[in-house]
């Protein structure tokens, strides 16, 4: 299972037909932190930043205080420069900017991480 946080509904829809895999999408980062408080734990997170409520890095916290969870891969996807972020402490494999990223890119983070 693959996990899409994205509080933009055209832009999480268009993340999930590249994934072509299971998909849950999440419009929030509480509701996502839920159902893997509740045992549902995904394989890897397409996580944006700019979200309604806690916003990604809170997310991202939380999910790295948990030995069981920080193990999750997350790819970051925001329409903010975050490319020479520094990021792995949080589990971040990747960041995709939304202005330039195609399919592509989010079939090679599934192939490698899912």
């Amino acid at each position: 299972m693959i996990y899409v946080i994205e509080d933009d509904k055209i832009m999480a829809k268009c993340i999930a037909r590249a994934i072509k895999s299971p998909v849950k999408i999440f419009s929030n980062a509480i509701d996502a932190m839920n159902e893997i408080i509740n045992g549902v734990m995904p394989n890897l997170i397409f996580l944006d930043i700019l979200l309604d409520g806690p916003d990604g890095f809170t997310f991202l916290n939380e999910l790295v205080s948990y030995s069981d969870t920080a193990k999750i891969p997350v790819v970051v996807v925001s329409s903010l420069d975050l490319r020479e972020k520094d990021l792995s402490s949080y589990g971040v494999v990747g960041v995709l900017n939304k202005d330039t990223m195609t399919p592509e890119e989010i079939k090679k983070y599934v192939r490698n991480y899912a």
